[in-house]
């Protein structure tokens, strides 16, 4: 099973110069990312990560966001069964980055 993380916890993580920062893997369309995104993130959009997962580190965390947490969990199912260990995905995902963290961000 995918662990998650909450909001507030990813940005403390980020925060905390002691700790190895996880690669932020944001997998909604380009029209989303355009819209918004947490800084520091890069985008694969889902369809394309069974055809791109090779380009991602396997020896550091990733975090997999979405708009609600849906599809960033199906895509660290598909990560754990390729063999990434160190998973997690953003529980509600942007829209509770918005909520939580970063109240100036756009909405959707």
């Amino acid at each position: 099973m995918v662990g998650e993380i909450t909001a507030r916890d990813l940005a403390a993580w980020l925060a905390d110069d002691s700790r190895v920062k996880p690669v932020l893997l944001d997998v909604r369309e380009d029209w989303e990312y355009a819209l918004c995104h947490i800084a520091g993130s890069q985008q694969m959009v889902m369809n394309l990560v069974p055809l791109r997962h090779n380009e991602l580190p396997d020896d550091v965390p990733i975090v997999t966001i979405c708009h609600h947490g849906v599809r960033s969990f199906q895509v660290g199912l598909y990560l754990q069964n390729a063999g990434f260990e160190q998973v997690l995905s953003l529980r509600g995902g942007v829209d509770a980055w918005a909520n939580e963290v970063d109240p100036a961000m756009a909405r959707y």
